[in-house]
């Protein structure tokens, strides 16, 4: 066995793609930082996920990078790829392979992110032929105060809305009327919601949160034509392929459009299907852990919180995790070692590390694939 797949490892900080970073930046204590429109409104933590549109000159473009504990600095998929089965674990690596199973980010919407909703996994392989689709959640872990109005997010069909008129406003290209079928809501730091296959969203301007989601970057999106015809040529198919099989804009459209799941409610009954109580896990003299995302939204992945003043273990569920620090100071505790923790610190867990505690002020978010059970 050997000790350095056994330790926690802290991830190198990246930024990527978008219009935003300034709350990013903020968050993580970066002195004159770059601002809005120059860092990316996106940083993909312990991604072994790449942009699906990424350049060929940066084929890894998401792929995050890590601080391995030999000293060396280099993509987490690397050195995943040294000992697959001794940091993954047997467990893990049946359902998830090499892969962490799950895509955490940051998302800092300076601007309203695009309306758009994700395939569900069995829609996914019948009209995309993938194995994953993407269903994600967000928690809202801070908001801009210079923004027009109150930071906000767009979710879920209102009552009455049927296919035909979805699809006509899509035909029409009427972006506006289509908001209008959906709900549109104000949050607060500490919301959390799930977003379940077929389900229409929108990130508001203002909201700086943690998407944690299915390793998966495609989105369906009325605009996102030539996004996902290029989705499909970095698969090896030819142009003339892609026009035959799949991505006419006729079939192209259909599939989108059969693609969300055409079941409004009201506010009240969206808010009860999509937001989180956030319940707690286990509790006790050193605080509590909280379940953000869990087995009652969804197997794909989960994600907790722990609030603690003193000390605790971090319980192994025999699968790998990503860590963030989201505010306090305190280290990481194991058997053979030990890492100083400060807010906006992002940490890679193998799966199997002995007696590891965390100890200190700190509120700690902790986010699992699919086969761990929060």
């Amino acid at each position: 066995m050997n000790p350095m797949y056994h330790q926690p490892w802290e991830l190198v900080q990246n930024q990527i793609r978008g219009r935003g970073g300034r709350e990013i930046d903020k968050f993580r204590g970066v002195k004159n930082g770059r601002g809005d429109y120059e860092s990316g409104s996106e940083s993909w933590i312990g991604s072994t996920t790449h942009v699906e549109n990424a350049k060929p000159e940066n084929p890894y473009y998401g792929c995050a990078e890590v601080f391995h504990p030999d000293g060396r600095k280099m993509y987490l998929f690397e050195a995943i790829n040294e000992a697959p089965e001794e940091i993954l674990g047997e467990k893990h690596m049946a359902i998830n392979g090499t892969g962490i199973g799950v895509l955490v980010k940051y998302l800092d919407a300076q601007f309203q992110y695009g309306l758009q909703c994700h395939p569900t996994r069995e829609m996914a392989m019948k009209m995309w032929g993938q194995e994953h689709g993407k269903a994600e959640s967000w928690y809202v872990i801070g908001t801009r105060d210079d923004v027009e109005e109150p930071p906000y997010i767009i979710l879920g069909f209102k009552e009455g809305v049927t296919r035909e008129l979805w699809e006509k406003y899509y035909n029409e290209g009427n972006l506006e009327k289509l908001e209008g079928l959906c709900h549109k809501f104000e949050v607060k730091e500490g919301d959390a919601f799930f977003l379940g296959g077929g389900l229409p969203h929108a990130l508001g301007q203002g909201c700086f949160v943690i998407e944690v989601q299915e390793p998966q970057d495609i989105t369906l999106g009325w605009q996102n034509y030539d996004l996902v015809r290029q989705w499909f040529t970095k698969r090896g198919m030819t142009q003339e392929e892609i026009d035959k099989q799949f991505m006419t804009k006729e079939v192209y459209d259909a599939r989108l459009l059969d693609s969300y799941i055409y079941d409004g409610c009201t506010l009240e009954e969206n808010l009860k299907r999509w937001k989180s109580e956030k319940p707690i896990l286990r509790s006790g003299d050193w605080g509590n852990e909280r379940v953000i995302i869990g087995p009652a939204q969804t197997s794909y992945f989960s994600c907790t919180e722990i609030t603690v003043n003193g000390e605790t273990e971090i319980v192994k569920t025999g699968s790998p995790k990503i860590g963030i620090v989201l505010s306090g100071s305190g280290k990481l505790v194991w058997d053979g070692g030990e890492m100083e923790l400060k807010q906006a610190k992002e940490i890679f867990f193998p799966y199997d590390i002995s007696g590891l505690k965390v100890v200190g002020d700190l509120h700690l978010v902790l986010c699992h694939p699919e086969g761990a059970m929060a």
